[in-house]
Parts: structure tokens; C-alpha cells; sequence
């Protein structure tokens, strides 16, 4: 496997050459390897400490033909910032393209998020959404989180797995989901019946707002219908990330 152990300084990130324009920076040790091991991603440079790729060795990671740059922690803490919990791996690649609305299947679950901007929580959904089989995610254009960094940590590898849908419009896009015959059920804490009463054949559209503000007007409107998840204890409300977690179990489960 090509491996650059070159000379280091010249640039604010010691040794690591900062991302071409349109390209994207991945981190953490699972959202590499599944970034690694998606044929539609396409990879450039990989960075990662001695010890970290002894790990990926272990784990009998498939490099294909990414170049491998051996640096260390500190070069990746300037890159990344301090903060940036990065396992000692980072790795340049192009961004995915996903598909359009048109091209979502209509069969199985989707999840529509409603102006949820922390990448903390969508990589959470995200993740969340990988192990429950979600058929795409759909997100708008303005007001939502970039696909890489803190979000791909987050998702610890289900960015791979989950196509993003971007739309302008969601209320329009809400209604065309509705002429691809899902049944749109929008995730609302005041909701007038619990999830589990909801007759929802598949395929689903799950909506769900931004904590604090919920649902936005025209995103219920165009909801077929609107449910709670009612929990026993003291908080009765959770979380975004976490209540999709309990729809996707509950929806799965009751179908």
C-alpha cells in the first residue's frame, strides 16, 4: 500500500497538507473504516499515528489505493483542533452525491428532519438510522449541518450507509413524498395519539423538528398525521436523537 512518510512542516498544520478546495475531512476510527471500506467514496490521503494504524492493520483494513501520510497526534490536534476527537486518523476524500427525491425507493422508512442544525444529533440520527435500515435521510439545503467532520464522528460510520437527500423546499418535498405514497407521520410531543396506535403501512416518512421548536407550520401541515411517544417517568420528553431511536425501534417492530 503507498505510504508518504515525507518531510513535515511548511503549512499551520505541520506535516499535513490542508484539504483541496471541495474535498472534505473525515475523522475517528470508524467513520474511516467505513469510509475506507464504501466503494462510493472516493479517497485521497489518509493520516494516521503509529499506533492507529497498527489498529486499522489488526482490524485487516482494505486501503485500496489511498496514500497513507504517518503523522503525529499533535500535527492531527492543529488540524483538527483540539477538541476534535480524532483516534489518531483523518483521512481526505470527495463528499458523497446523493440522490435526488425522485430516486428514493418508495418502500421502507425514510427520515425527514426539519431544520435540525447540531451535527452531534444528526450524526446520532445518522447512526441511529444505519442500524435500522434507512432508506435516506432527507435534509434541506439551508439549515442543516455539513456531511463530515463532528457529524461522520457522530454517525461513527453510518454516513456510509445512509444516503443524504438534500431539498430547497421540505414542505414541497413533504408533498411529493406523499405522491410516492409514504405515509408521512410527523414526530410531535403535544401529538393527539401515541405512535404505537398510528396505522402506517409502510413506506414511512418519519418528520421530526428541532428540539425546542418542533415541527415548523407547513411541515405539520403536510403530515398525514402527527403522534407522541409516550414515556412513563418524570421528563416526559427526549432528546432528538434519542426519540428517533425509539420511533425507528417502535415503527420497526410494529410492522
Amino acid at each position: 500500500m503507498p505510504r508518504d512518510d515525507g518531510a513535515r512542516g511548511g503549512n499551520d498544520a505541520g506535516g499535513i497538507v490542508p484539504p483541496r478546495h471541495g474535498r472534505v475531512l473525515l475523522y475517528g476510527f470508524h467513520a474511516v473504516v467505513e469510509a475506507l471500506g464504501n466503494e462510493k467514496r472516493r479517497k485521497h490521503r489518509l493520516y494516521v499515528t503509529e499506533n492507529a494504524l497498527r489498529r486499522l492493520e489488526e482490524a485487516k483494513t482494505a486501503f485500496g489505493r489511498v496514500e497513507i501520510v504517518s503523522v503525529r497526534p499533535d500535527e492531527l490536534d492543529r488540524l483538527l483542533g483540539r477538541d476534535a476527537v480524532h483516534q489518531g486518523i483523518a483521512m481526505e476524500a470527495e463528499p458523497l452525491i446523493g440522490p435526488s427525491l425522485e430516486e428514493i425507493p418508495a418502500e421502507g422508512i425514510v427520515l425527514v428532519l426539519d431544520q435540525i442544525t447540531d451535527p452531534h444529533n444528526v450524526g446520532a440520527i445518522l447512526r441511529t438510522a444505519a442500524a435500522f435500515a434507512v432508506r435516506a435521510v432527507i435534509v434541506t439545503e439551508r439549515h442543516s449541518p455539513d456531511m463530515t467532520g463532528v457529524l461522520a464522528k457522530a454517525a461513527s460510520g453510518g454516513l456510509e450507509h445512509v444516503p443524504f437527500v438534500h431539498v430547497g423546499n421540505l414542505a414541497q418535498a413533504l408533498a411529493k413524498l406523499g405522491d410516492m405514497g409514504f405515509h408521512r407521520i410527523g414526530l410531535d410531543s403535544d401529538g393527539p395519539e401515541p405512535l404505537a396506535a398510528v396505522a402506517a403501512p409502510p413506506p414511512v416518512a418519519l418528520v421530526l423538528g428541532a428540539e425546542g421548536k418542533g415541527l415548523r407550520r407547513l411541515t405539520r401541515d403536510r403530515c398525514d398525521a402527527l403522534a407522541r411517544l409516550d414515556v412513563p417517568g418524570a421528563i416526559r420528553s427526549l432528546n432528538v436523537s434519542n426519540a428517533a431511536a425509539v420511533a425507528l425501534y417502535a415503527l420497526t417492530t410494529s410492522r
